[in-house]
């Protein structure tokens, strides 16, 4: 007899969840546990950033090995008698917001591994030596460690590819749809979280670049453009080499700074860009020229 394709997806969820679980128990219970341990006793590298590295594992552990797997072991041993899956997921949904935390701080938690492997040489063999174990499958810790930041992209996709299989009397039906839905929103909600993130640390290596001006630095300030222009002088008829940064809320034209000891520009003018015009220039003389008036002043530029 031919298994329902229903049934098939949902037989994958749970084994991709058991060894997902063996995964989180290697992180929690060997790497995190062991590396604890040595940071206890030993000189290996600090507690906090042993902590750091695994951020909040150890609930997310917790929460798919005691109540995720089983329950979704129970639904499947009873298949035959109650195919449903959608209210399992529904409860694992909310959970899921705990991987915001746990994804933010991936990238971190790499560097970190990377920084302290090279200031620590016993911290570095610990993690060789439990690499090299049987469970490891020879893959580096950054590798298990990625798994997390993976799994709700999968739990996605399985669960769309069930709801498009189900028949369209399914009792499942109403419930798959609505633990789709609630996926989809954590799924949203953590790459919004990442892409937030991310946006702040490329802000805040601007404003570093620029010497932290107190008026300048605003964290809902967004980076749209930035390079090198040309400005042109129409008293001596010669351009020299400025810079410009423009934000949705102003233009900052800067000046490269010779020597480079903390910022590496001056800023010069700032433009808002509220009531701000740019005028293209037909210049024989200098191509790609145009003209820039604020409120402030105006400035003749020349593009590459």
């Amino acid at each position: 007899v031919q298994e329902p394709e229903e049934k098939k997806i949902a037989l994958e969820l749970l084994e991709t969840e058991q060894a997902y679980v063996n995964r989180l128990y290697l992180l929690d219970q060997v790497f995190y546990t062991e590396l604890m341990k040595e940071a206890k006793t030993g000189k290996t590298v600090p507690e906090e950033v042993v902590k750091m590295i695994f951020s909040n594992i150890s609930s997310i552990y917790q929460f798919h090995a005691e109540f995720f797997l089983p329950e979704l072991r129970k639904r499947m041993e009873d298949w035959n008698c109650n195919p449903r899956i959608g209210d399992v997921i529904q409860k694992l949904a909310p959970f899921l917001k705990m991987y915001g935390e746990y994804v933010k701080n991936f990238d971190k938690a790499v560097e970190l591994i990377t920084a302290w492997s090279e200031k620590s040489p016993p911290f570095q063999e610990l993690i060789a030596d439990i690499q090299k174990r049987k469970v490891c499958a020879n893959l580096t810790l950054q590798h298990h460690m990625l798994e997390p930041v993976q799994r709700i992209p999968r739990y996605e996709l399985l669960l769309k590819d069930y709801v498009r299989k189900l028949p369209p009397q399914s009792p499942d039906r109403g419930d798959a749809e609505k633990a789709l839905e609630m996926i989809f929103m954590v799924a949203k909600h953590s790459n919004a979280a990442i892409a937030e993130m991310e946006r702040l640390q490329n802000l805040w290596v601007v404003y570093q670049r620029l010497g932290l001006e107190d008026d300048i630095v605003d964290p809902s300030n967004e980076l749209i453009k930035e390079g090198p222009i040309q400005k042109i002088s129409t008293r001596n008829n010669s351009t020299s080499e400025k810079y410009l940064f423009l934000f949705n809320n102003m233009l900052l034209y800067c000046v490269p700074k010779v020597i480079q000891v903390g910022a590496e520009f001056q800023v010069h003018l700032r433009m808002d860009v509220e009531g701000m015009k740019v005028r293209e220039q037909k210049d024989t003389e200098f191509p790609h020229t145009f003209l820039v008036s604020g409120k402030q002043r105006m400035l003749e530029l020349q593009a590459r």
